[in-house]
């Protein structure tokens, strides 16, 4: 919108809140349509005299899909050939879709780059979203669309609603004598800033390249769970809190289907002028930040 594009939302709110939009409800290029991808009705509303789709919408907690994989599924897979579907009868011209670090796996070579192969997810929703990318890829080849798709580290910011910076928080929030933390510690991924992810996103989109396009977006470096946790320690000024590592599953991931050891080769998205303005390390100590002044503001 600060480019000057009109945009549309179109959010079931299943995970999110309205009051995130307030700053933009009541700005003449902004539109927001409570509604849900599956449902194409519901999507064809949306499309009206669009130009492009930003499709987020996603079951995006990997710890609770292994529970529940009709969920993932329908809300990833289901919810994306819905969007294709009716974008084909439509004047949509651009699909940028966020897929994921997950789809990658345990991948052999770190950094990991776009290139590599062979891509086996362990988790349900690191498969459907790798599903997810070769349905974009053939409607666009297919239907003459031009096709984005992005491969995000670990997104973080004040309005996560899960992952382990949100659970840390709020774990301490209740008992701030000892820390849970799920697995061995050591688990260590790449995190990005919402901001900077944004950031990767339009410009990706404003890149004129081949039907589609896929790009790796992290920060240049690596966090430790059990960094983490000794970040969301210090940001709330807590002292004498007990670590209790769980252990974990399969060498020490948090839960089954958790990536061990994720870092992105991003020099791609790089060449079109993007880099992280913030470290993973930093990307999480603001996101405490964050969280902790929004709270005392409520």
């Amino acid at each position: 919108m600060n480019k000057g594009y009109d945009a549309i939302v179109l959010d079931s709110l299943i995970s999110g809140h309205k009051q995130n939009l307030n700053t933009l409800l009541k700005k003449p290029n902004f539109n927001f349509i409570r509604g849900d991808c599956r449902n194409p009705q519901d999507v064809r509303k949306a499309l009206e005299n669009i130009e492009t789709i930003f499709h987020f919408a996603a079951s995006s907690d990997i710890c609770l899909d292994i529970a529940d994989p009709k969920k993932c599924y329908e809300q990833n897979l289901l919810s994306t050939y819905t969007l294709l579907e009716e974008v084909k009868k439509s004047n949509v011209k651009g699909f940028v879709f966020a897929s994921t670090s997950a789809i990658y796996g345990d991948a052999k070579v770190a950094p990991t780059p776009e290139n590599y192969a062979p891509l086996k997810p362990i988790s349900v929703y690191g498969a459907t979203k790798l599903a997810c990318e070769a349905l974009v890829s053939s409607y666009c080849n297919s239907f003459g669309m031009k096709g984005v798709i992005l491969r995000p580290a670990n997104v973080v910011g004040p309005r996560c609603s899960h992952g382990v910076v949100h659970d840390f928080v709020k774990k301490l929030e209740a008992n701030s004598s000892y820390l849970e933390i799920l697995g061995d510690g050591t688990q260590s991924k790449s995190y990005l800033y919402v901001d900077d992810c944004v950031e990767a996103f339009v410009n990706a989109y404003e890149f004129d390249g081949d039907c589609v396009e896929i790009f790796n977006v992290g920060a240049d470096d690596q966090v430790s769970v059990a960094e983490i946790a000794r970040i969301v320690v210090e940001e709330m000024g807590l002292d004498g809190v007990e670590f209790r590592f769980t252990g974990g599953v399969d060498g020490g991931r948090g839960w089954i289907g958790d990536v061990k050891n994720m870092l992105l080769e991003t020099s791609r998205i790089k060449s079109l002028g993007w880099k992280p303005k913030l470290s993973s390390k930093d990307a999480i100590r603001l996101t405490v930040k964050e969280m902790i002044k929004n709270r005392g503001a409520q």
